[in-house]
């Protein structure tokens, strides 16, 4: 039995991609604990040591060999500082959080260079303008997300990207042209719908709408440098994110498993980039909101002999 489930689980984590997505969404639903895999291959050492199953135990070097491969290196030590670096901190500050003050005194403490926020209410929004400004004088709120930057903000705008149903007045996207010392970079703030689970499975056609209107938006984007920050409702893994990882790059270091605060399952709050490294991402203290504040080092690519970016 756990020579059969051993190989069941390697092929669930190897070949997840050929998981059908129906009935259901299966296969998201599936890809967002894939990283649970490994507590999995835990509990099925400890049956087979208890049944003395040598078939077992060596079948578990299967699935133990693909989730190394698959996300061992996420757990390697974070790579050294960059001079071409900048730290990103993202945070869902939840619409109901009862201490918008402590959490924003709580991101300064982060040292980021960009702060990136959702589920920014009116009442709140004052809040974190007068903490933030403290130490990020450039800032751009667009509905109910928003940007706080040390570096100038040249362009601040809404992005489109509300799903077909949902009613007029929905806005969670903003693209903002940060004026860096490593050249100008795109930074985009998305927050994408939430996903329900239910007696069908997962409900996800807004969050996956949503993505691919996003995607088409920062494939047409002209600046090189693209650095996405936001909850994703989603973690990387998931085939519902594809029109965003198939062209950005995802985190090489770090779990930070972000949602929910009480107890973390999964990274739902993500930090993307093209052009650009993101080497490691971290969880920080939790806040007053329901997910936990990530913070990412993201390495720019190196500036050409003219020191502006590539066109």
């Amino acid at each position: 039995m756990v020579a059969g489930v051993a190989v069941g689980l390697a092929g669930a984590v190897g070949l997840h991609g050929v998981i059908p997505n129906s009935p259901g969404q299966v296969g998201s639903f599936v890809e967002s604990f894939l990283p649970w895999a490994g507590g999995a291959v835990v509990l099925l050492l400890i049956v087979a040591l208890m049944r003395r199953s040598g078939v077992g135990l060596v079948a578990l070097l299967l699935p133990v060999g693909v989730w190394v491969h698959s996300f061992g290196g996420l757990l390697l030590p974070a790579p050294d500082v960059d001079a071409r670096e900048l730290v990103v901190v993202q945070h869902n500050v939840s619409d109901e959080n009862p201490d918008p003050a402590g959490t924003a005194r709580a991101l300064l403490a982060a040292g980021g260079d960009l702060v990136a926020l959702e589920e920014v209410v009116v009442p709140a929004l004052a809040v974190y303008e007068d903490i933030l400004g403290v130490e990020y004088p450039h800032h751009v709120v667009r509905g109910t997300v928003g940007l706080w930057s040390k570096y100038p903000i040249e362009e601040g705008q809404m992005v489109d990207i509300r799903p077909r149903a949902f009613e007029a007045g929905w806005s969670r996207g903003l693209r903002a042209v940060v004026r860096t010392p490593y050249g100008d970079i795109a930074a985009y703030v998305a927050h994408l719908p939430s996903v329900r689970v239910g007696v069908r499975g997962l409900a996800s056609s807004p969050r996956d709408e949503s993505a691919r209107m996003l995607g088409d938006i920062v494939r047409g984007d002209e600046v090189e440098t693209v650095i996405l920050m936001g909850d994703l409702n989603s973690t990387v893994d998931d085939r519902g994110l594809e029109p965003l990882t198939s062209q950005l790059n995802v985190a090489e270091r770090g779990f930070a498993f972000s949602y929910p605060a009480a107890l973390p399952l999964a990274r739902i709050d993500q930090v993307l980039a093209r052009s650009a490294g993101v080497g490691h991402i971290r969880t920080l203290p939790a806040t007053g909101s329901d997910h936990l504040p990530v913070a990412a080092r993201v390495t720019l690519d190196p500036l050409p002999p003219s020191g502006r970016p590539a066109p």
